[in-house]
């Protein structure tokens, strides 16, 4: 058995509190501060310069989490980079949502959401009008759910194909003909507009 070893990256970005001082200002007092896990030393770096604020929480999140915050969150704070997960994190948690990378303030816009709702919509549709459909399954700890997609698969009245792998790659997805993809593993793959989350199917079944 060949076994896996999780090495974690470290980002190297320096903190420069007088402008993490000033651009707090803009955050409101009550809020959580979650991070992925190559910033983690950062966000607790932070978390101390926060003196004016009451931190709730701070936790990391990864690509195919859903963390949960206290009912009394006003923001949540993303120690990170890109917009990957602080729109999932918009849309899912209906919160504001704040990303600081390189000591540089932005907020998920209004506009961010609704594009990311539009996108979703347009995926359920898709799903209802195709009769055939693939169902993505990973092998990796924690995104395995097998059982859940041969379930979903039962209950399907359409032509559905399990697809198993280890690392889900989107780009290969036009070399099977199929024009929609319900995802059983990491929640954010729906990024894409071909791919609609099983738990998306079950709330509206």
């Amino acid at each position: 058995m060949v076994k896996t070893i999780f090495v974690p990256a470290k980002s190297k970005t320096s903190l420069n509190k007088f402008k993490i001082k000033e651009i707090s200002k803009k955050l409101p007092k009550e809020i959580v501060i979650a991070y992925s896990i190559q910033y983690q030393k950062l966000a607790f770096e932070i978390k101390k310069v926060l003196t004016n604020h009451n931190i709730l929480k701070i936790v990391q999140v990864l690509g195919c989490s859903q963390p949960k915050f206290p009912k009394n969150t006003k923001a949540v704070l993303l120690i990170g980079s890109g917009r990957f997960h602080a729109i999932s994190l918009a849309y899912e948690t209906k919160l504001p949502i704040y990303i600081l990378e390189k000591n540089q303030l932005t907020k998920i816009s209004k506009k961010d959401i609704e594009l990311y709702e539009k996108k979703n919509k347009a995926s359920y549709l898709k799903f209802l009008n195709e009769d055939n459909v693939g169902l993505l399954i990973s092998t990796k700890p924690g995104q395995e759910n097998l059982q859940r997609a041969l379930n979903l698969k039962k209950k399907l009245k359409k032509n559905s194909y399990l697809f198993i792998s280890n690392a889900i790659d989107i780009s290969e997805f036009e070399n099977f003909g199929l024009d929609c993809w319900v995802n059983t593993a990491c929640p954010r793959l729906d990024m894409d507009s071909s791919v609609i989350n099983i738990s998306r199917l079950l709330t509206k079944s």
